[in-house]
């Protein structure tokens, strides 16, 4: 995997290989002192070529689970324009009978294993982010990695879901792409769950299917050792049976990559949102600066010109108390002139904000749908010809079967 990483003083382009190569059960003690288990996993990197043209040594380091949600949680915060990689689900979702939702089941992390790994080289492979420096030392940087990052004062950023909600339905004028990007991202969720639960659903169903053909083996096995003629026979129909049952288990686990690979873009609907929620606190703060500046240059033009528009507590102080002296309103005057400046800057410098983060999130976003569409595609293709695949040699194996079965049906 190519991509720019930050060396401690500068960037320079090299060659990286990244791999999650390892998962391992440890124990230990948490934050409040209680002990725990938890699933660390091993990070390998190595650069294909040092500056001076020799191979290196592979580097490595563990990690948790939860360190890579702080690695995404602080991208999410200082990229928000970017839609940031998801990282693969904590706790099994969408399981048919035979696979198990604890999330320590050796399947069920070597399933994360991959899916972290998958994170790793989607953001190394981002033009952005494989340059932040945060996320190199993540696969440099064992020791005092977590305080680094909590340094950087991320959480202070990030902006509250109070916040984000009251933008959501307060925010007057929103970009219509960002509309139709949200309720595509709410489709998208919905589709691909539904396929997935659809899936399990067929899967329970399909192992239920060829498993019964067990049966079938154990009886031709049973009535072979009764039979002279036909025995040999019933015998081979009974392990083309055997074989036929069994072969559902590799079947399912391919079927479980694809099923991955479509929950990784499940997951991909929130990082759309993610972005769309950023746009809309983007442009209501416009919108609320752009209105305390307009109420402010009204009421700088009130006390200009003695006159009341709108009802104020200002004005009806006045009608109790009497007039403000000329000194007294000057002075305000002065006073609201220079809020007036610093809001038009203000103002100004966050419409400058607003335009930049429409253009960038737009074409991270473009980047994003090339990148989906592409992997879907390929995702679905090769789906298909596995289903294809799987049909032929199942099918083959299962008419061989019932020929020699057949066969030794002649002898009856």
């Amino acid at each position: 995997m190519n991509f720019l990483h930050m060396t401690e003083n500068n960037f320079s382009l090299k060659k990286i290989e990244i791999s999650v190569s390892e998962a391992e059960k440890r124990t230990g003690r948490n934050a409040m002192n209680m002990q725990e288990t938890y699933t660390a996993y091993l990070i390998e990197t190595r650069s294909v070529e040092h500056s001076d043209g020799q191979s290196v040594l592979t580097d490595s380091l563990w990690r948790r689970y939860s360190e890579f949600e702080l690695l995404r949680n602080y991208l999410l915060v200082y990229y928000p324009h970017i839609v940031v990689p998801p990282l693969p689900e904590k706790r099994a979702e969408f399981v048919w009978h035979k696979l198990s939702a604890d999330n320590m089941d050796p399947d069920f992390v070597e399933r994360r294993r991959i899916g972290l790994e998958n994170f790793l080289l989607r953001v190394a492979s981002h033009p952005i982010l494989c340059r932040d420096k945060i996320f190199y030392l993540f696969l440099t940087q064992e020791g005092n990695w977590k305080e680094t990052v909590n340094e950087t004062g991320f959480q202070l950023k990030a902006d509250s879901r109070l916040k984000a909600l009251n933008a959501t339905f307060r925010v007057k004028n929103p970009d219509k792409r960002f509309i139709e990007l949200k309720h595509y991202s709410d489709e998208l969720q919905s589709v691909i769950s539904h396929l997935l639960r659809v899936r399990a659903r067929v899967a329970d169903r399909l192992y239920g299917v060829y498993k019964v053909h067990g049966n079938y083996g154990r009886v031709f096995s049973e009535w072979s050792a009764i039979e002279k003629e036909m025995g040999d026979g019933l015998q081979s129909a009974g392990h083309h049976m055997d074989v036929y049952a069994a072969s559902i288990d590799d079947i399912l686990e391919d079927e479980e990559h694809y099923a991955d690979q479509l929950k990784e873009y499940l997951f991909y609907a929130e990082a759309l949102r993610a972005v769309c929620r950023k746009h809309e606190l983007t442009q209501y703060d416009l919108e609320t600066a752009a209105q305390d500046l307009a109420a402010k240059k009204q009421q700088c033009e009130e006390l200009a010109t003695g006159t009341v528009r709108t009802f104020s507590l200002k004005g009806m102080t006045t009608k109790l108390f009497g007039q403000e002296t000329p000194e007294q309103r000057e002075a305000r005057i002065k006073m609201l002139e220079e809020q007036i400046k610093e809001g038009e800057q203000q103002l100004k410098s966050k419409n400058l904000e607003g335009r930049e983060f429409v253009k960038n999130a737009w074409a991270d976003i473009e980047r994003f749908k090339e990148q989906k569409n592409h992997d879907l595609k390929e995702a679905l293709i090769s789906y298909a010809v596995m289903q294809i695949s799987m049909c032929k040699k199942v099918g083959f194996g299962f008419s061989e079967g019932m020929s020699i079965f057949r066969s030794a049906g002649k002898f009856l």
